[in-house]
């Protein structure tokens, strides 16, 4: 069988499951700005997502029911309709931005960071973890700065 026409990625799912894995993913990123997955679903849905955004910065009764159909939660739709679509006004595409990160424990996945490209927002500085002593102190995760995070 010949490869030419097909676009996207399987990901070892059947059609409704990708379909839902994909949704729900695009849900997530719009109600939390960002997300960390594989790399092969964050190229998956950049894509998607975008599409979405376009969707709602027509600003039309066709567009919001477009952005209804494809996000799980209402929640989600509301924030890109209001908060999301004025946030890219200006912008001419490329809203999200994927960040290779380590690869996952386990099995070694390739991981990346999907997160929306938000202009005149600070992005949180993550900052170590203060080191714990050897006294059977549990390690904790890394700790977000307010201070930086409100500046």
């Amino acid at each position: 069988m010949h490869r030419h026409g097909y676009t996207g990625r399987k990901l070892q799912l059947a059609a409704g499951p990708r379909r839902a894995l994909v949704r729900g993913q695009i849900t997530s990123l719009v109600l939390h700005e960002a997300i960390t997955t594989t790399e092969a679903k964050a190229k998956e849905v950049a894509p998607r997502f975008e599409r979405l955004v376009t969707y709602a910065k027509k600003g039309t009764l066709a567009g919001a029911r477009s952005l209804r159909r494809e996000l799980l939660s209402e929640n989600a739709a509301q924030k890109m309709l209001q908060e999301l679509a004025p946030a890219f006004k200006d912008r001419q595409g490329g809203y999200t931005r994927i960040v290779k990160l380590e690869n996952r424990r386990g099995d070694n996945a390739p991981m990346a960071r999907l997160s929306l490209v938000l202009d005149g927002q600070p992005k949180p500085a993550l900052k170590p973890a203060p080191k714990a002593s050897k006294a059977g102190q549990a390690k904790s995760a890394p700790v977000i700065d307010s201070e930086e995070a409100s500046a």
